[in-house]
C-alpha cells in the first residue's frame, strides 16, 4: 500500500506506464493515418494550408500529450530544470501549443468551409493570417498565468482558476459550433460535415472529462486510487481524442477517403468520378473505341482509344500533358447544372488547387 501511495503522488504506477503505452499507439497510428496517401497510393504532397495544417495538427497532437505526461505526473520527475517546469509543459504546451492550436485549426477549416460553401467566395483572411489571430486569446491567457504563476509544486490550480480556463476552452467550442451549424445544411459529397461534428463531440466530451477529472481529485484529493485512475483515463482518452480529432485539410477531400483500411478507399482516380459526373475521364477511359470522324469535336475523338493515346503521347513530347488534362477537367466542370453550386465549387476548387495555384507539379502557368 506505501508502494502504491508513493506513485499515486509521485508517479511511475505500473497503470501510468499501460497509458504511456497506449499513447505511444496512438500516435504511431496518428502519424501513420496522416502519410499514408502519400506513401501508399503515391499522392503528390500538397502545398498552402492543405500540407501545413495537417502538419500543425500532428504538432499539436503530439505536444498536448506530452504535456499531459509531464504536467499529470504519470512519471517520476523532480522539477530542478527549466525545461520541467509546470508553466512550460501546464500552461504553454498544453495550451496554445497543444489543445488550443487543434481547436484553432479545426476552426480555420470550419471558417473556410463556411465561406465557400455558404458566401461562396473565397475567405477574406488566408489561413496563415486567421490561425494566430485565433490563437491569441490562448498566448494571452498563458501569459496572463505565467506572470501570475497559480500552479503548485504538482501542476494544480485552485477552482478559482479553473473556471476561466474550462470558460476558454468552452467559448472555443462554442465558436466550432457556431461555424458546424452555419454549413449543416449543404450536402458536402465527402465528410467535411461529419468530420467537424466529430472535432464538437470530441472536444465537448474532452474537456467534461478534464472537468470532472479535477472536481474528484478536489473532493477526494488524498484517495490515492482516484488521483491514479484519472490520470490514466485522462492521458487515454486525449490519446483517443488526438486520432478522432484528426482531419485532413477541407481543401484535399479526396484525400480524406483514403485510410489505413483499403477497402475503405473510396475507388475514384478523377474527382470527377468522386463527384458522380457522367462519362468522367476521358482520358481515362481504357475500353472504349469508335470509328473515328476527323470533323468531331475533339472530346468525342478522344472517346477512341487510340487516338487519346497518340494525342497524350503528342501532348507530353510537346510538355502539354497538363494543358490536356486541365482540358478534361474544365470539360467536366461544365456538364454540371448550374445550379449544382456544391458540386461545381468541389470541381472548382480541384482544378485551382491541381492546375492554377503556383508551385504545383502539373501547374499549367496561366
Amino acid at each position: 500500500m506505501k508502494k502504491m501511495g508513493g506513485c499515486a503522488v509521485d508517479g511511475g504506477c505500473p497503470t501510468d506506464y499501460v497509458a504511456l503505452s497506449v499513447t505511444a499507439l496512438a500516435l504511431i497510428l496518428l502519424l501513420a493515418r496522416a502519410t499514408f496517401p502519400f506513401f501508399f497510393y503515391k499522392v503528390p504532397r500538397p502545398k498552402g494550408s492543405a500540407f501545413w495544417i495537417p502538419v500543425i495538427q500532428l504538432f499539436a497532437s503530439f505536444n498536448l500529450l506530452v504535456a499531459i505526461i509531464m504536467s499529470a505526473n504519470l512519471i517520476r520527475i523532480r522539477r530542478r530544470h527549466w525545461w520541467q517546469s509546470c508553466y512550460l509543459w501546464g500552461v504553454w504546451v498544453e495550451g496554445p501549443l497543444g489543445f488550443g492550436l487543434l481547436l484553432s485549426c479545426r476552426i480555420v477549416q470550419a471558417f473556410q468551409l463556411y465561406f465557400i460553401f455558404v458566401e461562396k467566395q473565397l475567405p477574406p483572411v488566408r489561413s496563415y493570417i486567421c490561425l494566430p489571430l485565433i490563437l491569441l486569446p490562448w498566448i494571452a491567457w498563458a501569459t496572463f498565468l505565467h506572470v501570475k504563476k497559480p500552479l503548485n509544486y504538482w501542476c494544480q490550480m485552485s477552482t478559482s482558476w479553473i473556471i476561466p480556463v474550462v470558460c476558454l476552452h468552452g467559448f472555443y467550442v462554442a465558436i466550432l459550433v457556431g461555424f458546424t451549424r452555419a454549413v449543416w445544411h449543404v450536402e458536402f459529397r465527402f465528410d467535411e460535415l461529419k468530420d467537424l461534428w466529430h472535432g464538437v463531440l470530441v472536444s465537448t466530451a474532452s474537456v467534461g472529462l478534464w472537468v470532472a477529472a479535477f472536481v474528484l481529485n478536489k473532493i477526494h484529493e488524498h484517495v490515492e486510487w482516484l488521483q491514479v485512475s484519472s490520470r490514466f483515463i485522462l492521458l487515454v482518452m486525449a490519446s483517443m481524442f488526438v486520432l478522432v480529432f484528426f482531419s485532413m485539410s477541407s481543401s484535399q477531400p479526396l484525400l480524406s477517403q483514403m485510410s489505413l483500411r483499403r477497402k475503405d478507399h473510396l475507388a475514384c482516380a478523377t474527382m470527377g468520378k468522386a463527384l458522380g459526373i457522367p462519362d468522367s475521364g476521358l482520358l481515362s477511359l481504357r475500353d472504349q473505341s469508335i470509328v473515328l470522324d476527323p470533323n468531331e469535336p475533339l472530346d468525342k475523338l478522344l472517346l477512341d482509344k487510340r487516338f487519346r493515346q497518340s494525342f497524350m503521347a503528342f501532348a507530353d513530347s510537346c510538355l502539354a500533358g497538363e494543358s490536356v488534362r486541365f482540358f478534361d477537367e474544365v470539360h467536366e466542370l461544365g456538364k454540371l447544372p448550374l445550379d449544382d453550386s456544391v458540386r461545381r465549387i468541389y470541381m472548382a476548387r480541384h482544378i485551382i488547387e491541381k492546375y492554377i495555384v503556383s508551385g504545383k507539379v502539373v501547374s499549367i502557368e496561366i
